[in-house]
C-alpha cells in the first residue's frame, strides 16, 4: 500500500472516530471511549499534516494555473513565488508524513526500569555509576517524570555498585531506550596524586516496565527469602525482617530489595524488577533473531557496546554512534542530555525510513 492510500485510510478512520465520539452512542462505556480517544490522539498529527499537505498541493495547483494562463507579468511573478514556496512545504510535509507513518514501537509508551552497574575501574567506576544515577534522575525531573528507587547497592564511599530505579512518564521508553550500553569515563581521581587520567566503565540497561499480563512467573520457578535490612558496614536500617531476596531458578536472576520499611512493598518492587528483567531478556532475544536487519536501530543493540565517553579533563562528552561531541560536560552530568537523546531518536527514524524505502 502506498503512502497516500495509508493517509486516506488514516483520515477516514479519524473521521469515523470523531463521528462515534460525537454521536453519544458511547455514553457510559468509559473503556471504549478511552480506547477511541487514544487512537484519535495517535492519528491527530498524521491527519493534521495530511490536511496541511493537501492545502499546499491546492495552492501549488492554483499557482501553476495562473503561471500558465495569466498575461500580467507581475501576477505571474507572484504566482511563481507562491509555486516555489508551496513546493518546499510539500517536500517538507512528505518527509514528515513518511516519518509519522513509520511503524511505532509498541513499547514506546511504557515506563522504564533503568539499571546502572559499575564495571571496570573499582571505586572510580562506582563513583561514576552514582554520577549517572544523578544525571538520569535530573533528566527525569526536567521532563516532569517521577522516579522510584527499586534497589541499590552502595559502596559507602559515595559510590554505587548497582542501582535499579523506575522512571514513570510520557514516552519515557521511546526517549531513553537508546541509553543502553557501556558508558566510559576518563578523569583524574581525587586520590590520584600524580594527576594521571583513569578510565572506568559503567553499564546501563533500559528496560520497559512489564505488567503481569506481559510476563507469566510460575510459583515453582522462584523462592522468596526475607531478612533484616542493613546499611553500609552492617548498620541496621530497621529492626524488622523487611528486606526481600527473590531468586528466579530458570534464569539465575537474584534480586534483593530493601528500600522500603514494609516487606510487602519490597516484595512488590522485587517482582516488578524481575518482570522487567524477564521481559527484557525476551526483547533481547528478539533483537538477536533480527540481527541481520538492524536498519531501524541505532547501533547494534548490544549491551556490551561502548556507546559514550565522558572525558572530564577535556570537558567533552562523545556519543560514538552519532559521532557527536559536546563540550559541556557539567551540563550533561546535570541531566541536560536532550541534545543527545533527540539526535539518537532522529538517527533511528532516519535509519528506519531508509529501511522502508529500500
Amino acid at each position: 500500500m502506498d503512502i497516500f492510500s495509508r493517509l486516506s485510510d488514516a483520515e477516514a478512520r479519524y473521521n469515523d472516530i470523531n463521528a462515534q465520539l460525537s454521536s453519544g452512542e458511547m455514553a457510559g462505556n468509559s473503556d471504549e471511549i478511552s480506547k477511541l480517544l487514544k487512537e484519535q490522539g495517535e492519528l491527530d498529527p498524521i491527519v493534521s499534516a495530511y490536511n496541511e499537505y493537501k492545502s499546499f498541493r491546492e495552492s501549488e495547483r492554483e499557482a501553476k494555473e495562473i503561471i500558465e494562463n495569466e498575461k500580467d507579468k507581475e501576477i505571474v511573478e507572484l504566482a511563481k513565488e507562491e509555486y516555489a514556496e508551496a513546493g518546499k512545504e510539500i517536500e517538507r510535509l512528505e518527509q514528515e508524513l513518511k516519518l509519522l507513518l513509520l511503524p511505532k514501537d509498541p513499547l514506546d509508551d511504557k515506563n522504564i526500569i533503568l539499571e546502572i552497574r559499575a564495571g571496570a575501574g573499582g571505586d572510580e567506576a562506582a563513583l561514576f555509576a552514582s554520577s549517572l544515577f544523578r544525571m538520569y534522575s535530573r533528566f527525569a525531573e526536567r521532563h516532569g517524570w517521577n522516579t522510584e528507587l527499586l534497589s541499590v547497592d552502595e559502596t559507602g564511599l559515595g559510590g554505587i555498585k548497582e542501582v535499579e530505579f523506575m522512571i514513570k512518564g510520557k514516552s519515557a521508553y521511546s526517549i531513553l531506550k537508546h541509553e543502553s550500553g557501556v558508558h566510559r569515563v576518563q578523569r583524574v581521581p581525587e586520590t590520584e596524586s600524580g594527576g594521571r587520567i583513569h578510565t572506568s566503565t559503567v553499564t546501563v540497561a533500559v528496560m520497559p516496565e512489564a505488567e503481569e499480563v506481559d510476563v507469566n512467573i510460575d510459583e515453582k520457578d522462584y523462592r522468596i527469602d526475607v531478612m533484616r535490612a542493613s546499611g553500609n558496614g552492617g548498620q541496621c536500617v530497621n529492626t524488622t525482617d523487611s528486606a526481600v531476596r527473590l531468586t528466579h531458578y530458570p534464569t539465575g536472576i537474584v534480586i534483593y530489595s530493601q528500600t522500603e520499611k514494609s516487606q510487602i512493598q519490597n516484595k512488590a518492587k522485587a517482582f516488578a524488577l524481575l518482570r522487567a528483567k524477564l521481559y527484557d531478556l525476551e526483547i533481547q532475544k528478539q533483537h538477536e533473531e533480527l540481527a541481520g536487519n538492524r536498519k531501524s536501530q541505532v547501533g547494534t543493540g548490544d549491551r556490551s557496546e561502548k556507546i559514550r565517553t565522558y572525558n572530564f579533563p577535556q570537558g567533552r562528552v562523545t556519543d560514538h554512534r552519532l559521532k557527536l561531541t559536546l563540550y559541556k560536560i557539567d551540563a550533561v552530568m546535570d541531566g541536560e542530555i536532550d541534545e543527545i537523546t533527540d539526535a539518537l531518536i532522529a538517527a533511528d527514524r532516519a535509519a528506519a525510513l531508509a529501511g522502508e524505502t529500500d
